[in-house]
């Protein structure tokens, strides 16, 4: 299950902040020399790096006043909330120039797309709502967004945002002048929201075509749709009473049957294998993990068209309850073995989303605009990367080029 809210968030105590070195610094200045060169003034410029730093800096929480505080007489905290909040800088030049240089550095195996839960006290944080979570098993007061992570097998880095904004904001026109939500700006579920996000980061900004793994709790109707109709290839989590259509002629007798998702897996127990990639910490192979592959089709989708045709993966481990976990793609003609190792690809996220992204300030912006809210993840993005590629010197040539 998807931890929404790590450790960290929940109990409030600080992450530790690596200590400054020749090779973060070096990332530093390279990587912000790449994706502040569309930002049109010196003084932007200057002041995105003094941000990025305070960022990489500043013990505990990442707010602006405590990076105005490290700084000192460099950059007031008015000048500072100007730049985050209210100036006029666009973001999203930023983040396709982080995605490229993340891209060519990793390199990029998948896009992970995940949610972020921000836990809020008050009613005013743009985007603020009733959410329950999963991890926690409550509801909570908080900011839901959408993340896009270049993954490979060793790193995971947010490289494109979107903020879910419920129902409630769409018709609350006091606060969303408040937080000054550009006009056009809609209510969207959590999965269109991540569809959006993705069409946006690959699609949009013309990046080279990846796996687009979404890892949200369960596939919503839409979601799954879209897993059949587009020629990205794309694979989502499921839940276990997802009605698919059997076409896989292994499973005899079963052909054309619609069954939920975890019976048919269940069938397949006997088709599992050990995934290669993973190496077993005991070298037995009863603790690597295990998976099967079904074919099968979504039974409300018309039949005889093109892009019907889908896999089912299930995966596990060794004596536990199988399936763990069930997934859909629309990667017809590669291995199973490929299939789990994107499914791999999550775990990466997901830890780099709490050991990286928490501790430079991923969730620590306490302002109110729609603005400043994006403009504070793009550069703790940004700053995650400087992290991530700080400890592999060995790609400074990918960045610099």
């Amino acid at each position: 299950m998807i931890d929404h809210c790590p450790p960290a968030v929940r109990t409030g105590h600080a992450l530790p902040v690596l200590p400054p070195s020749p090779s973060r610094d070096l990332v530093l200045a390279e990587l912000a020399s790449r994706v502040f060169a569309s930002l049109p003034r010196s003084d932007q410029r200057r002041k995105g790096l003094q941000y990025l730093d305070g960022l990489l800096t500043v013990q505990g929480r990442k707010s602006i006043r405590n990076i105005a505080k490290l700084l000192g007489t460099q950059a007031s905290e008015q000048n500072l909330h100007h730049f985050i909040s209210d100036s006029t800088w666009d973001w999203v030049p930023i983040r396709r120039a982080l995605a490229e240089a993340v891209d060519a550095a990793l390199p990029t195996r998948a896009w992970v797309v995940r949610p972020m839960t921000i836990p809020k006290a008050g009613q005013n944080s743009v985007g603020v709502g009733r959410h329950f979570s999963p991890a926690l098993g409550q509801t909570l007061n908080a900011q839901r967004a959408i993340g896009v992570w270049a993954t490979s097998e060793s790193a995971g880095v947010p490289v494109n945002w979107r903020l879910q904004l419920p129902s409630s904001w769409h018709t609350d026109d006091a606060r969303r002048s408040q937080a000054a939500v550009p006009e056009g700006t809609s209510a969207e579920s959590l999965h269109g929201c991540a569809v959006e996000a993705s069409r946006e980061t690959q699609l949009g900004w013309g990046l080279p075509v990846r796996p687009v793994v979404f890892d949200l709790d369960e596939a919503s109707e839409p979601l799954l749709k879209t897993l059949a109709t587009t020629h990205v290839p794309l694979m989502a989590r499921v839940g276990g009473d997802t009605l698919l259509t059997v076409t896989d002629r292994v499973m005899s007798g079963r052909e054309q049957s619609t069954l939920p998702a975890h019976r048919i897996m269940a069938m397949a127990g006997n088709m599992r294998r050990p995934v290669p990639g993973r190496r077993p910490l005991s070298g037995v192979v009863k603790d690597m993990p295990l998976a099967a592959a079904v074919r099968v089709e979504l039974p409300s989708y018309p039949r005889g068209s093109e892009h019907r045709q889908l896999v089912l993966l299930g995966v596990g481990d060794y004596g536990s309850r199988w399936p763990a976990e069930l997934w859909l793609s629309n990667l017809t003609t590669v291995p199973m073995e490929y299939l789990a190792r994107l499914r791999q690809l999550t775990d990466r996220a997901a830890h780099d989303a709490t050991v990286v992204a928490d501790r430079v300030g991923i969730r620590d912006f306490t302002g109110r605009s729609f603005n400043g809210w994006h403009r504070h993840v793009t550069l703790a993005s940004a700053a995650h990367a400087v992290t991530i590629l700080g400890d592999r010197t060995s790609h400074l040539p990918y960045i610099a080029g």
